[in-house]
C-alpha cells in the first residue's frame, strides 16, 4: 500500500505532526454521531474533557435545540426536538490531542470535512444557526432612518422609534399601504443611511 493510500484510510489513526494545526483560534465543528446517541456523546466528551485538563482546547459542546408547540386532544404541550439529529457543535482549538479525543469518543463517527481535516463553521453559519449571540455594534439613534436589508421588510426605508441594546431589536417605523407601522427588526437586518 501507498504511503497517500494508508493516509487516507487511517483515519483512527492520530495526525501527523504535534501541536497545534490551523491558526490555533478557537472555532465551532460539526461532529458527526449516531442519531439518538447526541447527548450521550456531548456528556462523554465533556467528562473526557474534564479529566484530562483540556477546558483550554475543548470551549464548549452543544446539541441545537428547538421548542416547538403541540396541541394534542387540545391540551396544548412544549416539546423540544433537535434541530439537527445525528451532529453535535463543538466550539475548540484542533491540535492532534483534541482531534484524537473527540474523533475516538464513542458514538462519533467523524468530523464533517474532508477525512482528518475538519472544516470549521464560518461566522455567518454560526450566526444563522444561533449557537453563538454575535453582538453587533450598531451606530444609530432614535430619529435615524435605516434601510432594511434582510427579512420580510427587506428594501423598505423607515424611521428608529426604539433601540434595544441588549436584545440587539430596534423598533422602525415603516410606511405600508400608505399607513405608519412600527416593526422590530434586529441589528443585522438594517443598515444605517448616512
Amino acid at each position: 500500500m501507498s504511503e497517500t493510500e494508508n493516509k487516507t484510510t487511517n483515519i483512527f489513526s492520530p495526525l501527523e505532526g504535534e501541536g497545534i494545526r490551523g491558526d490555533g483560534q478557537a472555532m465551532w465543528y460539526v461532529v458527526h454521531t449516531y442519531s439518538g446517541h447526541e447527548n450521550k456523546v456531548k456528556a462523554n466528551i465533556e467528562k473526557m474533557v474534564e479529566n484530562r485538563g483540556m477546558q483550554d482546547l475543548i470551549l464548549d459542546i452543544i446539541v441545537p435545540t428547538e421548542e416547538r408547540v403541540e396541541i394534542k386532544d387540545g391540551q396544548r404541550k412544549i416539546k423540544t426536538r433537535k434541530m439537527f439529529p445525528g451532529y453535535v457543535i463543538i466550539k475548540m482549538v484542533v491540535t492532534n490531542e483534541s482531534w484524537y479525543l473527540v474523533r475516538n469518543t464513542q458514538g462519533v463517527t467523524g468530523f464533517v470535512g474532508h477525512g482528518s481535516d475538519p472544516i470549521p463553521l464560518t461566522p455567518e453559519e454560526v450566526a444563522r444557526m444561533g449557537i453563538e449571540k454575535v453582538n453587533i455594534d450598531l451606530d444609530v439613534s432614535v430619529g435615524d432612518t435605516v434601510r432594511v436589508i434582510s427579512g420580510p421588510f427587506e428594501t423598505f426605508m423607515g424611521e428608529v422609534l426604539d433601540i434595544n441594546q441588549d436584545k440587539q431589536v430596534l423598533t422602525v417605523k415603516v410606511s405600508m399601504f400608505g399607513r405608519d407601522t412600527p416593526v422590530e427588526l434586529e441589528f443585522n437586518q438594517v443598515d444605517k443611511l448616512n
